[in-house]
């Protein structure tokens, strides 16, 4: 998800025992489901229980809340990303991962899977875009050419012609 869905996301949006979640208003107001892996329904379950625990009376119906259980802000998650990837090591002088960045690497490590396992991606592009809640799949296959290892696997596909043929 984007952050900003992540965001803006209400209690009722978010729904643990069928593992979806709505997003009422995605990228150009569009609303979108995102069916989550079961490891992820568990930790979004093992969250919800916590929080629900430390603020038993929230000030929002929001799904993810602040300290005070108030309606989370961008600049509240981009600091504790930044808190997170630098106590992991990850965040360095130059390098400074953002919540986007997720996004990207979920997209870059899917269709790397898909490659290796001869997976015909235009056969599957579809579902990852409806997925990262792309409008088309033109959207998804930018990051075909935006990742060396994606445009090497997918050159290794081509093939030329056997010789004589034309």
């Amino acid at each position: 998800m984007r952050l900003g869905e992540a965001v803006g996301l209400h209690r009722g949006d978010v729904d643990l025992d069928t593992a979806v979640i709505t997003i009422r208003h995605a990228k150009f107001d569009r609303p979108r489901i995102v069916p989550l892996h079961p490891s992820a329904a568990s930790a979004l379950r093992l969250y919800a229980t916590g929080r629900d625990k430390l603020c038993s009376q929230p000030r929002s119906d929001a799904f993810f809340l602040s300290a005070r259980g108030a309606t989370l802000d961008r600049s509240q998650v981009d600091k504790t990303l930044r808190q997170i990837t630098t106590a992991m090591g990850i965040r360095t002088a130059t390098i400074h991962p953002r919540a986007h960045d997720l996004r990207h690497s979920f997209a870059v490590h899917t269709l790397i899977r898909w490659m290796r396992e001869d997976v015909i991606v235009d056969e599957h592009i579809g579902v990852l875009s409806t997925y990262l809640g792309h409008v088309s799949p033109a959207g998804t296959y930018w990051y075909l050419t935006a990742v060396p290892e994606l445009m090497e696997l997918a050159a290794g596909r081509l093939q030329l012609p056997p010789a004589g043929v034309r």
